[in-house]
């Protein structure tokens, strides 16, 4: 993997996990195993058992392993490995930077970001990875598919190590959730060059009708052993920077889908997508602005 910070420094990932990854899903043996894996009822289990008392022997040596900070939590005791894992931050960690026409990061994560053309006459289509996606096949939804024909695509990718709690990025009226059943293939680009990971994971999207933005598209995806995406509301209205939700263990993926002429994302996070770089980013950094007419 290679990301980017904002201060322009780069850094490339080579992990064991990584090259696990890489045998499951290009040997196959390993193929044989994802069958089974990437089952809702394993990705349950495994959160079933994260949730038990004994899972608190996990924290320590994975806190130790990516350096996590407990003092910036609001505790620092855990009931099991989950409720570490879905840890909230004291809010002056993610302040929300600029004012009310900036677009901020709704989530800790490594940022890439997609613009959703048109593709051999299919409308509405963004690239990741080399893997080809439709907003249709992402949504199943035809017509809402059409709003963000020459919109923006911006993809979070959440490891392990990150926060996984996320927040609003304005203030507006929410819709309904809707969830879309699926599997729980892992998010890593790994699996992306093998398999449409993003057509074929459970997730859940909602609709924001914001303030400065137009209709703001807001997804949430599952992944391998996260059984369970939890967001706090319904329909009603919400504000900039208020918690949104969280994803249990795992890795998991924020989607959000702009409209045409509704945001002016930051150049350099385009220059670093194409150049190959994930950037990584923290709830609250600025990453566009408002779109000036």
């Amino acid at each position: 993997m290679k990301y980017i910070d904002k201060e322009g420094k780069i850094s490339i990932e080579d992990s064991g996990q990584d090259k696990l990854l890489k045998w499951m899903y290009t040997h196959h043996m390993g193929r044989c195993m994802l069958k089974v894996l990437v089952h809702p009822m394993v990705s349950k289990a495994g959160g079933w058992m994260l949730d038990r008392g004994w899972s608190r022997c996990l924290i320590r040596p994975f806190v130790k392993k990516n350096q996590i900070d407990l003092d910036c939590c609001e505790k620092q005791k855990f009931r099991s490995y989950n409720d570490f894992f879905t840890r909230q931050m004291k809010s002056e960690y993610r302040p929300m930077e600029g004012n009310e026409g900036t677009m901020n990061s709704p989530c800790d994560g490594k940022l890439s970001i997609y613009p959703i053309t048109c593709r051999e006459g299919e409308k509405s289509s963004f690239c990741i990875k080399n893997t080809w996606y439709t907003v249709e096949s992402l949504l199943r939804s035809k017509k809402l598919a059409q709003y963000y024909e020459g919109g923006t695509a911006c993809v979070f990718r959440l490891t392990v190590d990150d926060y996984h709690r996320y927040c609003y990025v304005d203030e507006g009226d929410k819709s309904e959730n809707h969830y879309l059943p699926g599997i729980f293939h892992t998010v890593n680009p790994i699996a992306n060059d093998v398999v449409p990971i993003y057509k074929e994971n459970a997730r859940e999207y909602s609709l924001l009708k914001s303030r400065h933005f137009k209709t703001v598209l807001m997804m949430e995806v599952g992944a391998l052993m996260v059984g369970r995406i939890t967001n706090y509301h319904g329909a009603c209205k919400v504000h900039r920077g208020q918690e949104k939700g969280r994803f249990e263990f795992g890795g998991s993926t924020i989607i959000l889908l702009f409209q045409k002429d509704s945001v002016q994302i930051d150049e350099r996070l385009y220059q670093n997508t194409q150049k190959g770089y994930e950037t990584i980013v923290k709830m609250g950094e600025k990453i566009g602005t408002a779109h000036q007419d």
